[in-house]
């Protein structure tokens, strides 16, 4: 039997398993793969946009980290929620991947909107009435988008399919968190402490003075 086994062109060295899990597993290593490559490239060329619209080395540094912050908030707290309210054990596969594109698609918008008008505000006044300004004028604009984006997204939740669910929920949550805390409290905080800095290599200096 060994030496019929030997002589046959079957290669015993390879294993191929086929069904649901092999497909879930195979899923997940795509995921995690794109995960480090197409995530990375997203965030840096949304920080070479904001390069070359603020003219800045700093401003795109931090608001891309505000980025990222907004979406591990996001993770941590639907996990948490799926964990401990709607008992699913862990969110799918392919949530982290999405909603990361989603959340810096629609940050990107809030950030190029906000930071634009502090620019233009930089212009005429000092640092901390411009933000004040500028918060003021585009407040209600993004808070009225945010709102509109969470309800729309949060309407998956009522599909019967997991994916969805979580995909809807966990956009939901992070657009309030952006719009609410990242673009309202935190962006404005980081700008008005960093001042000038915010614009280096140049320097905005108020027609005012």
């Amino acid at each position: 039997m060994n030496a019929n086994l030997l002589a046959s062109s079957i290669d015993l060295s390879s294993i191929y398993v086929g069904g649901e899990t092999a497909v879930q597993y195979d899923t997940r290593e795509a995921v995690n793969r794109d995960q480090l490559i197409v995530l990375p490239i997203i965030l840096l060329a949304i920080g070479l946009i904001l390069l070359i619209l603020l003219r800045s080395l700093i401003a795109p540094i931090y608001l891309c980290a505000t980025i990222m912050f907004t979406y591990f908030a996001t993770i941590g707290i639907s996990l948490l929620v799926f964990r401990f309210i709607f008992d699913q054990p862990f969110y799918t596969s392919g949530l982290p991947f999405f909603l990361f594109v989603f959340l810096n698609a629609l940050g990107v918008d809030y950030n190029i909107y906000l930071m634009s008008r502090i620019r233009e505000e930089s212009k005429k006044r000092n640092i901390t009435e411009a933000t004040q300004i500028a918060v003021a004028k585009t407040g209600g604009v993004i808070t009225s988008a945010g709102i509109i984006l969470a309800g729309t997204f949060s309407a998956l939740m009522v599909l019967p399919l997991t994916d969805l669910f979580q995909l809807g929920f966990a956009v939901a949550i992070g657009v309030i968190i952006d719009t609410f805390i990242t673009r309202t409290l935190i962006v404005p905080a980081i700008v008005k402490l960093l001042g000038q800095y915010n614009w280096w290599p140049n320097k905005i200096i108020p027609s005012n003075k």
